[in-house]
């Protein structure tokens, strides 16, 4: 059943949060740029009831149906149903699940939301997150040497919106930013332990970036901050400054806040495996 308008209905049922089907599904959506998903999350679909306030939606406005059940009742009512009225629908873990049993020798638990459990994993993550808010934007620099990764760069370099990110992997992230003039932390020229990484952009890129910033906030007057040459220099310090201190370098230019998260996350798995074992 092929879409003929600019956008198409994209129903995603899940018995948890449904972040795992958000995640899967807006990064295929991504690839077609010129459709739009209308989205449709149906949350904690657990019940017989439940389930049917969401097939009278997927019936009144049909597309791709994405799902995440584990009740075989529910899954076999969805497949039905989408199947009676000529509409696409995918189980995301069950293909998965299935080769996990396969190699495995094993069934599954069943456990709805078992992903979601208050496991050591989640509360580093939270911790990783309480760090990085208060390193955020330079403060606090005398706890920097507890930090895993330290980011450094010039402005709107996105630091604070990767420190978030790796945050939420757990990952204890600072950020301090490079500014011609002001002199650096004296925290930041001995640290022992963490990963300092100085991202870098191109001073096109950043222009363009700070233009987009100084709109936003209504702010028409600061010349400096958009000057070519200005920049220029700001670019040209933070990679001296890199040089001298023997940060790890990343060109941001090109990447978004995902793709610099995961090149900082190499250098720091790198980093790790190349330590000796305490």
């Amino acid at each position: 059943m092929p879409t003929t308008s600019n956008y198409f209905h994209l129903h995603l049922v899940s018995d948890s949060t449904g972040e795992t089907l958000i995640t899967v599904a807006r990064a295929v959506a991504a690839q077609y740029a010129n459709v739009t998903a209308v989205e449709h999350v149906y949350p904690l679909v657990r019940s017989q009831k439940q389930l049917d306030r969401v097939l009278d939606e997927i019936e009144e406005s049909p597309g791709i149906v994405l799902f995440t059940l584990l009740e075989k009742d529910l899954v076999g009512r969805l497949e039905g149903k989408c199947k009676e009225i000529n509409v696409p629908s995918l189980s995301i873990i069950g293909p998965v699940m299935q080769l996990f049993e396969a190699y495995l020798g094993a069934a599954t638990t069943g456990r709805v939301g078992a992903q979601h459990v208050l496991n050591a994993e989640y509360f580093r993550r939270i911790d990783a997150l309480n760090y990085t808010m208060m390193h955020d934007d330079g403060q606090h620099v005398e706890g920097l040497e507890e930090a895993d990764v330290v980011l450094v760069g010039v402005s709107r370099t996105s630091k604070t919106p990767t420190s978030i990110y790796l945050a939420n992997r757990g990952i204890r992230t600072a950020n301090v930013p490079l500014v011609p003039g002001i002199p650096l932390p004296h925290q930041l020229e001995t640290l022992k332990k963490p990963l300092v990484v100085s991202l870098h952009a191109t001073p096109e890129r950043l222009i363009q970036v700070r233009q987009n910033r100084l709109l936003t906030i209504g702010d028409r007057d600061n010349d400096t901050y958009i000057d070519k040459q200005s920049v220029a220099d700001e670019v040209a310090f933070a990679r001296r400054l890199s040089a001298k201190f023997n940060w790890a370098l990343l060109d941001v230019t090109r990447r978004s806040i995902e793709e610099t998260a995961a090149a900082v996350m190499k250098l720091f798995n790198d980093r790790q495996r190349a330590r000796p074992s305490e």
